[in-house]
Protein backbone atom coordinates (compact mmCIF):
# COMPACT_ATOMS: atom_id res chain seq x y z
CA UNK A 1 0.00 0.00 0.00
CA UNK A 2 0.91 3.43 -0.56
CA UNK A 3 0.22 5.93 1.25
CA UNK A 4 -1.33 9.71 0.29
CA UNK A 5 -3.02 12.90 1.15
CA UNK A 6 -6.28 13.80 1.14
CA UNK A 7 -7.15 17.31 1.13
CA UNK A 8 -10.17 19.09 1.15
CA UNK A 9 -11.04 22.54 -0.29
CA UNK A 10 -11.56 24.25 3.69
CA UNK A 11 -7.71 22.71 4.03
CA UNK A 12 -6.17 24.16 1.77
CA UNK A 13 -7.70 27.82 1.55
CA UNK A 14 -5.76 30.31 2.24
CA UNK A 15 -3.15 28.26 2.49
CA UNK A 16 -1.15 29.91 -0.74
CA UNK A 17 -0.78 33.72 -1.12
CA UNK A 18 -1.55 34.49 -4.77
CA UNK A 19 2.41 35.70 -5.10
CA UNK A 20 2.94 32.19 -4.49
CA UNK A 21 0.69 30.64 -7.06
CA UNK A 22 1.77 33.15 -9.60
CA UNK A 23 5.78 31.72 -8.87
CA UNK A 24 4.51 28.29 -8.90
CA UNK A 25 2.42 28.28 -12.37
CA UNK A 26 4.98 30.41 -13.88
CA UNK A 27 8.01 27.81 -13.39
CA UNK A 28 5.42 24.98 -14.60
CA UNK A 29 5.01 27.08 -18.29
CA UNK A 30 8.77 27.60 -18.00
CA UNK A 31 9.27 23.62 -18.12
CA UNK A 32 6.51 23.15 -21.16
CA UNK A 33 8.08 25.63 -22.46
CA UNK A 34 11.23 23.60 -21.99
CA UNK A 35 9.32 20.12 -23.45
CA UNK A 36 6.94 19.27 -20.93
CA UNK A 37 4.23 17.43 -22.14
CA UNK A 38 0.71 18.88 -21.52
CA UNK A 39 -2.86 18.28 -23.32
CA UNK A 40 -5.73 19.50 -23.82
CA UNK A 41 -8.58 19.53 -22.26
CA UNK A 42 -10.77 16.58 -23.04
CA UNK A 43 -15.08 17.22 -22.85
CA UNK A 44 -17.46 15.16 -22.42
CA UNK A 45 -20.91 15.77 -22.58
CA UNK A 46 -24.71 14.72 -21.72
CA UNK A 47 -27.75 16.27 -22.64
CA UNK A 48 -30.32 14.57 -20.95
CA UNK A 49 -29.54 15.78 -17.83
CA UNK A 50 -27.51 18.21 -19.60
CA UNK A 51 -23.56 17.88 -18.00
CA UNK A 52 -19.89 17.74 -18.36
CA UNK A 53 -17.33 15.87 -17.49
CA UNK A 54 -13.60 17.45 -18.50
CA UNK A 55 -10.34 16.12 -17.92
CA UNK A 56 -6.54 17.65 -18.69
CA UNK A 57 -3.42 16.40 -17.68
CA UNK A 58 0.37 17.60 -17.16
CA UNK A 59 3.66 16.03 -16.69
CA UNK A 60 6.23 18.85 -14.53
CA UNK A 61 9.35 17.03 -14.19
CA UNK A 62 11.54 19.57 -12.92
CA UNK A 63 8.82 19.93 -9.99
CA UNK A 64 8.50 16.27 -10.03
CA UNK A 65 4.87 16.02 -10.17
CA UNK A 66 2.50 15.25 -12.46
CA UNK A 67 -1.61 14.64 -12.55
CA UNK A 68 -4.38 16.55 -13.78
CA UNK A 69 -7.90 18.08 -12.87
CA UNK A 70 -11.29 16.14 -13.65
CA UNK A 71 -14.55 18.08 -12.84
CA UNK A 72 -18.00 17.51 -13.41
CA UNK A 73 -20.56 20.14 -14.10
CA UNK A 74 -24.32 20.09 -14.36
CA UNK A 75 -26.30 16.88 -14.68
CA UNK A 76 -29.25 18.10 -12.46
CA UNK A 77 -27.59 19.70 -9.82
CA UNK A 78 -26.45 22.71 -11.42
CA UNK A 79 -23.20 23.10 -9.28
CA UNK A 80 -19.92 21.71 -10.29
CA UNK A 81 -16.99 19.76 -8.27
CA UNK A 82 -13.22 19.94 -9.07
CA UNK A 83 -10.52 16.77 -8.34
CA UNK A 84 -7.38 16.89 -8.76
CA UNK A 85 -5.31 14.08 -7.98
CA UNK A 86 -1.38 14.47 -7.76
CA UNK A 87 1.28 11.77 -7.94
CA UNK A 88 5.45 11.83 -8.34
CA UNK A 89 6.37 12.30 -12.13
CA UNK A 90 10.00 10.22 -10.76
CA UNK A 91 7.80 7.40 -9.31
CA UNK A 92 4.34 7.21 -10.57
CA UNK A 93 3.46 7.26 -6.86
CA UNK A 94 0.26 9.01 -5.60
CA UNK A 95 0.56 11.71 -3.70
CA UNK A 96 -2.79 14.06 -3.22
CA UNK A 97 -6.14 13.73 -4.19
CA UNK A 98 -7.36 17.50 -3.90
CA UNK A 99 -10.92 19.00 -3.72
CA UNK A 100 -10.05 22.12 -6.39
CA UNK A 101 -12.91 24.10 -5.29
CA UNK A 102 -10.70 26.71 -3.63
CA UNK A 103 -7.86 26.28 -5.71
CA UNK A 104 -9.51 27.21 -8.62
CA UNK A 105 -9.41 30.92 -9.26
CA UNK A 106 -6.19 31.59 -7.63
CA UNK A 107 -4.42 28.70 -10.07
CA UNK A 108 -6.77 29.97 -13.19
CA UNK A 109 -5.80 33.61 -11.92
CA UNK A 110 -1.68 33.18 -11.71
CA UNK A 111 -1.95 32.11 -15.38
CA UNK A 112 -3.52 35.17 -16.28
CA UNK A 113 -1.34 36.75 -14.41
CA UNK A 114 2.37 35.12 -15.84
CA UNK A 115 0.84 35.56 -19.13
CA UNK A 116 0.32 39.39 -18.12
CA UNK A 117 4.05 39.58 -16.47
CA UNK A 118 5.51 38.23 -19.95
CA UNK A 119 3.68 40.31 -22.41
CA UNK A 120 2.39 43.46 -20.71
CA UNK A 121 4.16 46.58 -20.88
CA UNK A 122 6.61 46.82 -17.96
CA UNK A 123 5.20 50.53 -16.74
CA UNK A 124 1.13 48.84 -16.89
CA UNK A 125 -0.77 51.07 -14.42
CA UNK A 126 -4.04 50.69 -15.58
CA UNK A 127 -6.15 47.42 -15.20
CA UNK A 128 -10.02 46.83 -17.24
CA UNK A 129 -11.63 43.57 -15.96
CA UNK A 130 -15.06 42.34 -17.38
CA UNK A 131 -16.39 40.06 -15.17
CA UNK A 132 -17.45 40.26 -11.57
CA UNK A 133 -17.40 36.64 -10.13
CA UNK A 134 -14.96 34.42 -8.55
CA UNK A 135 -12.39 33.65 -11.48
CA UNK A 136 -12.63 37.46 -12.34
CA UNK A 137 -11.52 37.99 -8.46
CA UNK A 138 -8.50 35.33 -8.73
CA UNK A 139 -7.34 37.46 -12.06
CA UNK A 140 -7.43 40.58 -10.08
CA UNK A 141 -5.51 39.72 -7.09
CA UNK A 142 -3.02 37.29 -8.80
CA UNK A 143 -2.03 40.10 -11.68
CA UNK A 144 -1.79 42.63 -9.15
CA UNK A 145 1.43 40.96 -8.42
CA UNK A 146 3.05 41.16 -11.36
CA UNK A 147 2.86 45.16 -11.94
CA UNK A 148 1.99 48.31 -10.09
CA UNK A 149 -1.46 49.41 -10.85
CA UNK A 150 -2.68 52.28 -9.94
CA UNK A 151 -6.23 51.96 -11.06
CA UNK A 152 -8.64 48.84 -11.52
CA UNK A 153 -11.69 49.71 -13.69
CA UNK A 154 -14.27 46.72 -13.14
CA UNK A 155 -17.89 46.29 -15.10
CA UNK A 156 -20.77 43.69 -15.50
CA UNK A 157 -24.00 43.69 -16.17
CA UNK A 158 -25.34 43.63 -12.57
CA UNK A 159 -24.64 47.07 -11.16
CA UNK A 160 -24.37 45.50 -7.32
CA UNK A 161 -22.43 42.61 -8.26
CA UNK A 162 -19.90 45.02 -9.92
CA UNK A 163 -20.20 47.53 -6.90
CA UNK A 164 -19.68 44.78 -4.45
CA UNK A 165 -16.68 43.76 -5.95
CA UNK A 166 -15.12 46.89 -6.41
CA UNK A 167 -15.79 47.51 -2.55
CA UNK A 168 -13.90 43.99 -1.83
CA UNK A 169 -11.06 44.38 -3.90
CA UNK A 170 -10.53 48.36 -3.58
CA UNK A 171 -9.83 47.29 0.63
CA UNK A 172 -7.38 44.68 -0.67
CA UNK A 173 -5.13 46.01 -2.84
CA UNK A 174 -3.29 49.11 -3.08
CA UNK A 175 -4.79 49.95 -6.39
CA UNK A 176 -7.67 52.39 -6.72
CA UNK A 177 -10.42 49.69 -7.22
CA UNK A 178 -14.06 51.30 -9.33
CA UNK A 179 -17.11 50.13 -10.66
CA UNK A 180 -17.77 51.52 -14.02
CA UNK A 181 -21.34 51.87 -16.09
CA UNK A 182 -20.09 49.81 -19.11
CA UNK A 183 -17.06 47.85 -21.09
CA UNK A 184 -15.87 50.89 -23.05
CA UNK A 185 -15.76 52.90 -20.01
CA UNK A 186 -13.63 50.38 -18.33
CA UNK A 187 -11.51 49.46 -21.67
CA UNK A 188 -10.94 52.78 -23.23
CA UNK A 189 -7.08 53.55 -22.07
CA UNK A 190 -6.85 50.85 -19.88
CA UNK A 191 -2.73 49.34 -20.20
CA UNK A 192 -4.16 45.57 -19.44
CA UNK A 193 -7.62 44.37 -20.19
CA UNK A 194 -8.62 41.19 -17.98
CA UNK A 195 -11.97 39.38 -19.54
CA UNK A 196 -13.60 36.59 -17.49
CA UNK A 197 -17.39 36.11 -18.20
CA UNK A 198 -19.38 33.95 -19.49
CA UNK A 199 -20.59 35.61 -22.49
CA UNK A 200 -21.13 34.21 -26.04
CA UNK A 201 -20.60 37.13 -27.76
CA UNK A 202 -17.74 39.72 -27.54
CA UNK A 203 -17.60 41.78 -24.41
CA UNK A 204 -15.73 45.09 -25.96
CA UNK A 205 -15.11 46.42 -29.07
CA UNK A 206 -11.51 45.61 -30.00
CA UNK A 207 -11.29 49.36 -31.66
CA UNK A 208 -11.32 50.53 -28.09
CA UNK A 209 -7.92 49.20 -27.23
CA UNK A 210 -5.01 51.44 -27.30
CA UNK A 211 -1.65 51.01 -28.43
CA UNK A 212 0.49 48.99 -26.28
CA UNK A 213 -2.12 46.89 -24.04
CA UNK A 214 -2.22 43.69 -22.90
CA UNK A 215 -5.63 41.31 -22.92
CA UNK A 216 -6.17 38.18 -21.14
CA UNK A 217 -9.19 35.86 -22.23
CA UNK A 218 -10.08 33.47 -19.88
CA UNK A 219 -13.79 32.74 -20.28
CA UNK A 220 -13.47 31.13 -23.83
CA UNK A 221 -12.63 27.30 -23.93
CA UNK A 222 -16.15 26.63 -26.09
CA UNK A 223 -15.99 26.78 -30.11
CA UNK A 224 -19.31 28.76 -29.97
CA UNK A 225 -18.05 31.29 -27.27
CA UNK A 226 -16.09 34.12 -28.22
CA UNK A 227 -15.23 37.16 -25.30
CA UNK A 228 -13.34 39.06 -27.95
CA UNK A 229 -13.92 40.48 -31.57
CA UNK A 230 -11.76 39.33 -34.79
CA UNK A 231 -10.61 43.48 -34.35
CA UNK A 232 -8.66 42.18 -31.20
CA UNK A 233 -7.54 38.68 -32.47
CA UNK A 234 -6.72 40.95 -35.98
CA UNK A 235 -4.37 43.97 -33.91
CA UNK A 236 -2.74 41.57 -31.57
CA UNK A 237 0.29 39.54 -31.11
CA UNK A 238 -1.55 36.38 -30.32
CA UNK A 239 -0.24 33.87 -27.68
CA UNK A 240 -2.32 30.73 -26.29
CA UNK A 241 -1.81 28.53 -23.31
CA UNK A 242 -1.64 25.22 -25.80
CA UNK A 243 -1.48 25.32 -29.47
CA UNK A 244 -3.30 21.59 -29.83
CA UNK A 245 -6.52 23.81 -28.31
CA UNK A 246 -6.73 26.48 -31.03
CA UNK A 247 -8.61 25.05 -33.43
CA UNK A 248 -10.83 22.83 -31.19
CA UNK A 249 -12.37 25.60 -28.71
CA UNK A 250 -10.61 28.61 -28.75
CA UNK A 251 -13.65 30.37 -29.78
CA UNK A 252 -12.24 34.05 -30.25
CA UNK A 253 -9.43 32.87 -32.41
CA UNK A 254 -11.92 30.38 -34.17
CA UNK A 255 -14.36 32.75 -34.85
CA UNK A 256 -12.00 35.50 -36.16
CA UNK A 257 -10.39 32.95 -38.53
CA UNK A 258 -13.91 32.16 -39.99
CA UNK A 259 -14.22 35.88 -40.50
CA UNK A 260 -11.04 35.81 -42.65
CA UNK A 261 -10.02 38.49 -40.30
CA UNK A 262 -6.39 36.48 -39.27
CA UNK A 263 -5.52 32.71 -40.09
CA UNK A 264 -4.15 29.63 -38.16
CA UNK A 265 -0.54 31.00 -38.94
CA UNK A 266 -1.66 34.26 -36.78
CA UNK A 267 -1.02 32.31 -33.64
CA UNK A 268 2.83 33.54 -31.91
CA UNK A 269 3.69 31.19 -29.73
CA UNK A 270 2.40 29.25 -26.55
CA UNK A 271 3.40 31.03 -23.33
CA UNK A 272 5.33 28.61 -22.09
CA UNK A 273 7.64 29.23 -25.00
CA UNK A 274 7.58 33.10 -24.15
CA UNK A 275 8.53 32.16 -20.86
CA UNK A 276 11.03 30.24 -21.08
CA UNK A 277 12.56 32.77 -23.72
CA UNK A 278 12.05 30.24 -26.76
CA UNK A 279 9.74 32.76 -28.63
CA UNK A 280 9.79 36.68 -28.40
CA UNK A 281 6.83 38.56 -26.49
CA UNK A 282 6.21 41.81 -26.59
CA UNK A 283 8.24 43.29 -29.23
CA UNK A 284 7.49 47.13 -28.96
CA UNK A 285 5.95 49.27 -26.26
CA UNK A 286 2.54 49.89 -29.30
CA UNK A 287 2.09 46.36 -29.72
CA UNK A 288 -1.52 45.23 -28.74
CA UNK A 289 -1.03 41.38 -27.34
CA UNK A 290 -3.45 38.70 -25.91
CA UNK A 291 -3.06 36.00 -24.08
CA UNK A 292 -5.76 33.35 -24.41
CA UNK A 293 -5.92 31.47 -21.31
CA UNK A 294 -8.47 28.05 -21.83
CA UNK A 295 -7.47 26.10 -19.00
CA UNK A 296 -4.73 23.20 -18.43
CA UNK A 297 -3.28 20.71 -16.54
CA UNK A 298 0.41 23.03 -16.31
CA UNK A 299 -1.54 25.54 -13.75
CA UNK A 300 -3.22 22.53 -11.97
CA UNK A 301 -0.31 20.51 -11.52
CA UNK A 302 1.95 23.71 -10.33
CA UNK A 303 -0.96 24.52 -8.12
CA UNK A 304 -1.32 21.35 -6.46
CA UNK A 305 2.11 20.75 -5.80
CA UNK A 306 2.49 23.91 -4.19
CA UNK A 307 -0.35 23.09 -1.95
CA UNK A 308 0.89 19.59 -0.90
CA UNK A 309 4.15 20.88 0.01
CA UNK A 310 2.81 23.56 2.03
CA UNK A 311 0.25 20.77 3.59
CA UNK A 312 3.10 18.14 4.28
CA UNK A 313 4.70 21.24 6.59
CA UNK A 314 1.83 21.91 8.57
CA UNK A 315 0.56 18.39 8.32
CA UNK A 316 -2.76 18.92 6.84
CA UNK A 317 -5.22 16.52 5.25
CA UNK A 318 -6.41 12.86 5.95
CA UNK A 319 -3.91 10.26 5.30
CA UNK A 320 -5.80 8.00 1.63
CA UNK A 321 -3.96 4.56 0.47
CA UNK A 322 -4.05 3.32 -2.31
CA UNK A 323 -2.88 -0.37 -3.63
CA UNK A 324 -0.40 -1.07 -6.45
CA UNK A 325 -1.31 -2.31 -9.59
CA UNK A 326 1.05 -5.47 -8.35
CA UNK A 327 -0.67 -6.25 -5.47
CA UNK A 328 -4.49 -5.36 -6.47
CA UNK A 329 -4.72 -6.86 -9.93
CA UNK A 330 -2.62 -10.44 -8.68
CA UNK A 331 -4.52 -10.56 -5.54
CA UNK A 332 -1.16 -10.48 -3.09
Amino acid sequence: MVTARFLSSDAVDGLATPAEYVDAVREGYRQRGEGASAEPRTKLLRSDPPGMLTEYAAVLPETGAMGGYVYAAGFGAADAWFMTQLFDADTGEPRAVLDGASMNPFKTGATGAVGVDALAREDAASMAVIGSGPQARGQVRATATVREFETVDVFSPTREHRERFAAELDDRLDAAVRSVESSDAAVEGADVVITATNANRPVFDGELLEPGAHVTAMGQYNPEKFELDATTIERSTYVVDLRERVDTDAGSFIHAVEEGAVTEEHVHAELGEVVAGKRPGRRSDDEITVFDSGGTGIETVAGAQLLYEKAEERDLGTEIEFAPASEALTGK
